[in-house]
């Protein structure tokens, strides 16, 4: 069992944020998840963090949970060259799914009732493994956690708004951009947690509308960014005779 104590220590501390709070002066959830495969509801989460962050005191007073999960199923080979862990590993060392997804999804809960938004880059591939998962066990807390209904915040997302930059738009290549340093490697799920975390800052720093941002108008921003990037994107995919895409974000 992990110890979620400090986590949900800090989100009593922080209080029910307001609606009016800033992004740039809002307390965060960073989340992120290591997994079985790319595929949410057909594979599971083996890894994941929670990561949460005091806009007054930055990463030095971070409160950290970690997860490694026997996900009883294969790791495919591409997965488990990308984030290191084999089916042998995860099955000899890693806590039963029910136990893990509870303590995530309640975590995760408490800060959505505090109005802390959940940070995630490239945040519907995390939060659909994670929910995919807990139906797939039959937890609880599927009820209560709703898509729809959840305040997040993906970096991602902001980037592609703002920045017109060419090239990748991956977590590495992206914290490279603003220059932000990895606390460790890359595709582990605390260091990407806290990587996509850290983006918070420069945004809204360097991006006016970013930094203005209330909690009340974070979501239909986001939805908003989101549609005007995939008409774009599509319009180059179907120039160049490929499929567009038709995937939403949290809608």
């Amino acid at each position: 069992m992990t110890d979620t104590h400090p986590i949900l220590e800090g989100i009593e501390q922080a209080g029910t944020q307001d609606q009016e709070t800033l992004l740039s002066q809002s307390w965060l959830l960073g989340f992120d998840t290591e997994t079985t495969g790319a595929a949410p509801g057909a594979d599971a989460i083996v890894s994941a963090t929670l990561v949460l962050r005091n806009p007054q005191t930055g990463y030095k007073g971070d409160a950290i949970a970690e997860w490694l999960i026997n996900p009883h199923r294969h790791i495919s080979a591409g997965a488990s060259r990308v984030n290191g862990f084999t089916d042998d590993f995860v099955q000899s060392n890693g806590v039963e799914p029910q136990d893990a997804l509870a303590e995530i999804s309640d975590v995760i809960i408490q800060a959505q009732r505090h109005a802390i938004p959940l940070l995630a880059y490239n945040a519907p591939f995390d939060v659909q493994m994670l929910l995919g998962d807990l139906r797939r066990w039959d937890c609880t807390q599927s009820e209560e956690l709703s898509e729809s209904d959840m305040l997040i915040v993906d970096p991602l997302v902001i980037d592609r708004s703002v920045s017109h930059r060419s090239g990748k738009r991956t977590l590495s290549f992206t914290t490279e951009y603003y220059g932000v340093e990895a606390h460790g490697d890359f595709h582990d799920a605390t260091a990407d947690t806290i990587a996509a975390v850290d983006l918070v800052k420069p945004m809204t720093t360097l991006y006016p509308q970013v930094g203005r941002l209330t909690l009340a108008e974070l979501m239909p921003w986001q939805r908003e960014a989101h549609r005007v990037w995939k008409e774009s994107f599509n319009r180059w995919l179907e120039s160049k005779g490929r499929r567009p895409i038709h995937e939403g974000w949290f809608e």
